[in-house]
């Protein structure tokens, strides 16, 4: 489990948006995402710099706290 700091994170779009790429990245990853405080928990063994790659893609840099 980890989780990352997407500061561009603002609305629902934002998380809409970071849902459905981390969806195409794996079908059944769990995660949960808090968008008052702007995370996201991943919580499997995937590599977090797959995570991260895919929310760059995205448009929504995060960084590993």
């Amino acid at each position: 489990m980890f989780t990352l700091k997407i500061e561009t994170m603002t609305c629902n779009h934002c998380v809409s948006l970071i849902n459905k790429a981390l969806n195409q990245l794996q079908a059944d990853l769990a995660f949960d995402i808090d968008l008052p405080a702007q995370t996201l928990q991943v919580h499997s063994d995937i590599d977090v710099s797959d995570v991260i790659a895919a929310l760059e893609e995205a448009g929504y840099p995060a960084v590993l706290q």
